[in-house]
């Protein structure tokens, strides 16, 4: 069967009605080198297309905000030989795009972490992803040694730092946002998780209290444009509540 053209699909797009921030969850990576009988590794490499694809389209729709789920805090659990190598991978794979991502006047960030990672990994990525950080087009979110909780914490730590007894008491799920590593974004309106898991996995808990959520049974190498334009499709045929029991299509 033909591979559908994403350019009939884009078609049927409401360009009035896109999310502006969309959340991904890149899950699926080492069952699809499994089934090329091949290492872990191999099916992160093959992944990086597939983020390419996205962020493509990304451009092509003028979203505003993409977030991609990289390294959780847990993922240091898996194999030795497999974090080291998703590390290195990960810098190398940055060192590379980052010229296109600028020219293309894309912002590129970090949010999550810098423990248990090198001092100078850290410094490092951080200093290539802000040769982006003059440009005013999408922002996308790189979810690095990144934990939903471990978020949450820190921005009650940082509140506490202050010592502002004002901000204290004037706390409320609005402004704590001005607390966590997404601060000045919107909440996502999508997220989106391949491989047809169905959970969250500590990701972007806070800000995703009434986000959509779109599973797909597609592992993450083959997620490309034809498949993100059908998640974007089925986010705008939902009727959105937030909560009221009026529908509000957003």
């Amino acid at each position: 069967m033909p591979k559908q053209n994403y350019k009939e699909l884009l078609s049927q797009l409401n360009k009035e009605r896109l999310p502006q921030h969309i959340g991904i969850i890149m899950d699926g990576n080492g069952r699809w080198a499994k089934l090329h009988n091949r290492p872990h590794l191999y099916g992160h490499r093959a992944g990086a297309k597939s983020i390419r694809e996205v962020v493509e389209l990304g451009v092509e729709l003028a979203l505003p905000y993409l977030t991609f789920y990289a390294f959780s805090t847990e993922n240091w659990s898996r194999p030795q030989k497999e974090v080291s190598g998703l590390l290195k991978m990960l810098k190398e794979r940055l060192i590379k795009e980052i010229p296109e991502l600028n020219k293309q006047n894309i912002y590129v960030q970090f949010i999550g972490s810098s423990e248990r990672l090198e001092t100078n990994y850290w410094d490092d990525v951080q200093s290539i992803a802000a040769i982006t950080h003059k440009n005013t087009g999408m922002v996308v979110n790189i979810a690095f040694n990144y934990g939903g909780r471990l978020e949450i914490i820190e921005g009650f730590k940082q509140l506490i730092k202050e010592n502002d007894p004002l901000k204290i008491n004037n706390l409320n799920p609005d402004n704590f946002g001005e607390y966590l590593w997404t601060k000045g974004q919107p909440d996502p309106d999508l997220i989106i998780r391949t491989s047809g898991e169905m959970r969250l996995s500590n990701f972007l808990l806070w800000q995703s209290a009434y986000s959509e959520i779109y599973v797909t049974q597609t592992l993450w190498p083959d997620f490309d444009k034809v498949e993100m334009i059908k998640a974007l499709l089925d986010y705008q045929n939902r009727e959105r509540r937030f909560g009221g029991r009026n529908n509000v299509r957003s």
